[in-house]
């Protein structure tokens, strides 16, 4: 058993320190309706890694992160540019245009690798239960600094994100603000997918943030909530995962998509229970 906790030990911290940047910003992406922006940034920064894999360098060396790093902020520049109330076109189309884009291009640089197939599995799912110490305090300080950042800029970001006619008024220069905010995202996504793949990254950001929706308005609680389901989640899916000798970034979303299930059915039957319970 203690071998199994110092294995689990660093993959566990990792897993926190993820829900702990993904909750947060799934709130504001939620609240802009761009549900699959992580996604899409996401497999931007898997394209770029495929690009840094095809010109020779090491998957997890700095030259293929920095790589990755600038495929994703010019998928945060192009998103910025794209936002506008005023198109026919909603932004969610540009998204998926960029994520099905990328993903093909992913597929066809991947195709002319020996290992071809592994490399894909390993841009979906990660591979959580590698992840160094190093890369776990570099990651927490990393995402750190960008909280740090989102606190210092919270009006503009959350009034943006909330109610864009009134940044308007308020004089806030949208496009502006929407680049800092999709380009510090950018920074989380690149480090992020790196350990725990585009799948497993998408989760962390939506479904902590989806059901927090459903029990509250208030965003303190929906961050408890978030932070709380992350939790709960990367722990029972770690020990699913040793405990079936199953893939452990498969397994955590399995348990988030059960945990969400559970969750909406026991929210259903309290106010069906609430609404016939006499006044």
């Amino acid at each position: 058993m203690s071998d199994v906790l110092q294995i689990m030990f660093w993959p566990f911290l990792a897993s926190l320190v993820l829900a702990g940047i993904h909750a947060y910003l799934g709130l504001h992406v939620v609240e802009r309706g761009v549900i699959f922006v992580d996604l899409s940034l996401a497999q931007v920064a898997a394209l770029g890694s495929a690009v840094a894999l095809l010109a020779g360098y090491d998957l997890h060396g700095r030259a293929a992160y920095f790589l990755s790093l600038g495929f994703t902020l010019l998928g945060a520049g192009l998103f910025s540019v794209t936002r506008s109330r005023r198109t026919r076109i909603p932004q969610e189309a540009f998204i998926g245009i960029v994520y099905a884009v990328s993903a093909a291009l992913a597929i066809l640089i991947m195709d002319r690798l020996p290992e071809g197939a592994e490399h894909i599995k390993h841009i979906l799912v990660g591979n959580l239960l590698a992840v160094s110490p190093h890369e776990v305090k570099k990651m927490a300080l990393l995402y750190a600094f960008i909280g740090v950042l989102h606190w210092l800029w919270r009006k503009p970001f959350l009034t943006i994100s909330t109610n864009p006619e009134e940044a308007s008024r308020k004089g806030y220069r949208v496009k502006l603000w929407d680049f800092l905010f999709y380009a510090t995202f950018g920074f989380v996504v690149t480090s992020s997918v790196s350990i725990a793949g585009v799948l497993l990254v998408f989760t962390y950001l939506i479904v902590p943030s989806v059901t927090a929706m459903l029990f509250s308005e208030k965003v303190g609680a929906r961050l408890a909530i978030g932070w709380s389901m992350g939790a709960a989640a990367s722990l029972l899916g770690m020990y699913f995962s040793y405990r079936f000798d199953a893939p452990t970034g498969a397994t955590i979303i399995c348990v988030f998509g059960a945990l969400l299930i559970v969750l909406s059915a026991l929210r259903g039957l309290y106010f069906t229970f609430a609404l016939k319970r006499p006044a």
